[in-house]
């Protein structure tokens, strides 16, 4: 570890919103009143749809949007009215903004040079910096000579190099094609865990907040749904939007009717045992239906419609009482073609959502 990670580390702090909201006008609300907090050294990913209100609040926390009230705290201090550079936040944005006509030293050094910062320590932290993430080679290009990833690494080091305690990142990886995008995740990743600072990753792609997240804030219209671990989010959704928004393809939501002692779909067929009146929600992943086995639930009969074969897994689209179902089947399952599949929902698989909240009823079914 070296002078670098030690300060980004030592810096590192907790961030609290507490009652923070953003409005434009009475009408134009887009983040209602908000509380979380974000612990010291933890790798937030904040992900949601297009205007959902995620990157805006990233940028008040970098104090780039002015907040229309409650508090922002950074460690102990209030900063809502304090200028971005007085935050010790460094953000990284979707464009990289890198000035075109300075070297990637310059443009890793600039803001130390505005700081005042002598030339001499500009040099030996920038150099250290360029080595961890192996830019050392390319510090006299200038960004136009370099690729995408090049790019986004020297945009990574401008910001490490002013040994901030919180790192912002504005989706940062949405530029880059998929094979970059996996091993830039790796190479975030990998950062972090070597310089600990307190990281707000804003994303609208699921993969990138499953494999880098220690938690995940999923915000809705401005709204929390839920704040937890990937695998608490992926097996424990908290609402019908997470459950349809995590998951490739996404969970299966089906509309339910309870007799008091079993959950039928709308052609009447029973679906889970359950002493429940009314109707619900039931959501069942992809990947723990099972077709033509023996399992623990009820064999419902779904008429196939369309089977896509992705090499690893097949994804079996089925019509079961107007519903259009997906199952995801193994490598290797033997699937004879033909119109008609029997599917076993095993009951300790099941989520059941309210019909009208659309949020979860923990210990109504198995999974939950």
């Amino acid at each position: 570890m070296n002078a670098i990670d030690t300060a980004i580390r030592a810096a590192a702090a907790s961030i609290t919103v507490k009652g923070l909201t953003k409005a434009y006008d009475p009408q134009t609300v887009v983040i209602p009143p908000m509380d979380v907090e974000l612990k010291a050294g933890e790798f937030t990913v904040v992900l949601g749809p297009s205007g959902c209100g995620k990157s805006t609040l990233l940028q008040m926390i970098a104090g780039l949007e002015r907040v229309s009230g409650g508090k922002i705290l950074i460690g102990a201090r209030e900063v809502q009215d304090l200028e971005p550079k007085h935050r010790g936040c460094a953000m990284v944005f979707q464009n990289y903004a890198l000035y075109p006509h300075m070297s990637v030293f310059e443009n890793m050094a600039y803001s130390l040079k505005v700081a005042g910062m002598a030339k001499a320590e500009r040099a030996e932290r920038v150099a250290a910096v360029a080595k961890m993430l192996g830019l050392a080679d390319y510090l006299h290009r200038k960004p136009g000579q370099l690729s995408g990833g090049q790019r986004q690494r020297v945009a990574i080091g401008r910001a490490i190099v002013r040994e901030p305690g919180v790192l912002l990142f504005d989706e940062p990886l949405s530029n880059l094609d998929a094979q970059l995008r996996h091993d830039m995740r790796v190479e975030l990743a990998d950062l972090h865990r070597r310089i600990g600072a307190t990281t707000v990753f804003v994303t609208h792609d699921q993969v990138e907040a499953m494999t880098l997240a220690d938690r995940i804030l999923i915000l809705n219209k401005g709204r929390i749904e839920q704040f937890d671990t990937p695998k608490a989010i992926y097996h424990h959704p908290a609402s019908v939007f997470v459950a349809k928004f995590i998951g490739a393809p996404p969970m299966n939501i089906l509309a339910v009717t309870g007799d008091g002692s079993a959950l039928r779909l709308a052609d009447g067929q029973v679906v889970a045992n359950a002493p429940l009146t009314g109707t619900y929600q039931l959501g069942i992943r992809p990947e723990d239906i099972v077709v033509d086995g023996k399992a623990d639930g009820h064999g419902v009969k779904a008429a196939l419609r369309f089977r896509e074969d992705l090499g690893s897994h097949s994804v079996l689209a089925a019509d079961l009482g107007g519903s259009i179902v997906r199952v995801a089947t193994p490598f290797g399952a033997e699937i004879a073609d033909r119109l008609e599949l029997l599917l076993n929902f095993p009951a300790s698989r099941l989520h059941l959502f309210d019909a009208a909240t659309g949020r979860a009823i923990p210990g109504a079914l198995g999974a939950q």
